[in-house]
């Protein structure tokens, strides 16, 4: 080992201590000889024997030491006779010396030959010590997370027996181990935090959560931190994204060989700005072979009537740029007060639902609420009701079911993050602190009509469409979904399978996002 090598050296300065010196190769280049005794006036007599263990199995031949020199040649260099006085001896002897021969070629290649060896078993030892290191700390930060979903799960538990006591103590512990710029585990915990805190702040002396009044959607109510979050969102991620690119590819396919075509946006796709979605569909329109629809009309339903108005401005002036004729409209109302008359539709039109992320808003304890909404939708008779939504149970009914669901599929969201931005970038803080932590926080801390994130699974969504009178209409676009994912770049971790009609997007092989069409 190089322990052995450096003993003689560094006895006296370290011991065994070697983290104290920069031993790569790098810094070592410093140095002319680093580690050994310098080479002064080209002395033979310097060079030390190395142990055989770091020694080339092939190396050059070792150079005869200054003592097997002069006493099998010193007769060549006396410069006098054997019977020589002792004194004339040993003045023979010193002068021998200094009359050396300079080293030659192979001796600089032996020389630097074992520099190279005994460099190796350094950087050796060095790799064994960090790597042993970096062993301790991931086997710590394992160890960190478990006692940290342990904390939770208790804590959670706490919260659900009403036992603010412990709860306090456990949130007080936690809220020391979860960090804003931690690993992602520590990052997801501390939103989950946020959510049992307020929900015990919450519990009023009989046990019971506050109610407020419902909104449509958590957007709705958006502060300029929120929306920036969801532009990064869109911007970052690939969940809104794939949502747009499935539900254009339908409705581009529904409104195949149409001169009219209608489209009512539920929620205007969370009141993105400028209309992403429908701006590629118009540019999609505006450069497909197919003949060009003689109308489109865009209908959004949503609470943001300014918001949705100042997108129709810009849509309509882009579609106009574009020779497309566009008529937009806004309907005031949540998907719970939409009426079939809100609704206006002309004579020979082609009608398309679009929701991206906004059913699961009216999903209640009672059911009523989405029934309704199901039936105003199939009242209207599109061609076809595209559904986005996140694929994942948050709406089951014991308080402790959901935080574990929620509690995996957010982790999984934060990881592929983690995947995708830098660990000190302050936009993925924004992302996950500005939106996903609202989510969490509404699903962790809100019940009755407050509690709007109530996220189900996609066979969930298929029996809550059946029932309604909806019929699957299977979207084959797997091999195009897998396609889209490349050209955006999107990291390694993403997939897209196809699961009985519907398109789930997925991170490590958990469910995200599933989209699904929808006939009469």
């Amino acid at each position: 080992m190089a322990f052995s090598l450096l003993s003689n050296e560094f006895d006296n300065e370290t011991g065994n201590e070697m983290s104290r010196f920069n031993l790569s190769l790098s810094a070592m280049a410093c140095y002319p000889y680093p580690f050994f005794p310098m080479l002064d006036n080209n002395d033979p007599a310097k060079f030390l024997p190395f142990p055989e263990e770091v020694q080339h199995p092939k190396r050059v031949k070792r150079t005869a030491s200054v003592a097997d020199f002069n006493e099998n040649n010193g007769s060549h260099f006396s410069g006098g006779s054997s019977s020589s006085s002792d004194s004339n001896s040993m003045m023979s002897r010193s002068k021998s010396v200094n009359s050396l021969p300079k080293l030659h070629f192979r001796d600089h290649i032996w020389a630097y030959s074992q520099r190279y060896h005994a460099a190796e078993a350094i950087e050796e030892a060095a790799s064994d010590v960090i790597g042993t290191k970096e062993i301790r700390n991931e086997e710590d930060d394992s160890a960190n997370e478990i006692r940290l979903v342990q904390l939770l799960i208790s804590c959670a538990e706490a919260v659900a027996c009403r036992d603010k006591t412990y709860a306090l103590t456990l949130l007080s512990e936690l809220r020391s181990n979860t960090l804003v710029f931690g690993s992602s585990f520590q990052r997801v915990a501390s939103c989950f935090v946020q959510g049992l805190a307020e929900r015990l702040s919450l519990l009023q002396t009989l046990g019971s959560i506050e109610i407020v009044e419902p909104v449509m959607n958590i957007m709705d109510v958006a502060s300029d931190r929120k929306e920036e979050a969801l532009s990064l969102v869109y911007e970052i991620c690939p969940h809104i994204r794939f949502g747009h690119f499935v539900a254009n590819s339908s409705i581009l396919e529904a409104f195949e060989g149409e001169s009219y075509v209608h489209v009512v946006d539920l929620g205007m796709t969370l009141g993105l700005p400028y209309g992403h979605q429908w701006r590629r569909l118009l540019q999609i329109l505006a450069t497909r072979a197919a003949k060009q629809p003689n109308q489109l009309r865009i209908t959004s339903v949503g609470l943001c009537v300014e918001r949705f108005r100042v997108i129709g401005d810009e849509l309509e002036k882009y579609a106009k740029e574009l020779g497309i004729d566009l008529e937009f409209t806004v309907v005031e109302s949540n998907l719970e007060n939409l009426r079939p008359e809100d609704i206006k539709i002309k004579d020979g039109e082609v009608l398309v639902v679009n929701s991206i992320l906004q059913l699961h808003n009216v999903v209640k304890e009672s059911r009523g609420a989405l029934n309704y909404v199901l039936r105003i939708i199939h009242k209207l008779s599109p061609k076809v009701l595209v559904l986005v939504e996140q694929d994942s149970n948050h709406n089951g009914p014991f308080f402790l079911g959901r935080f574990m669901e929620a509690l995996h599929y957010y982790s999984a969201i934060f990881d592929s993050l983690d995947a995708m931005l830098p660990k000190y970038d302050t936009r993925r803080t924004k992302i996950e602190q500005f939106y996903f932590a609202e989510e969490i926080k509404n699903i962790v801390s809100c019940e009755g009509p407050s509690r709007v994130e109530r996220h189900e699974r996609v066979d969930q969504w298929r029996r809550r469409m059946s029932r309604a009178g909806f019929q699957a209409a299977p979207i084959k676009m797997l091999a195009q979904a897998k396609q889209w994912i490349g050209n955006i770049k999107a990291c390694d971790g993403y997939t897209v399978v196809e699961e009985k009609g519907c398109l789930v997007l997925g991170w490590k092989s958990r469910p995200i996002i599933a989209a699904s069409c929808w006939k009469c």
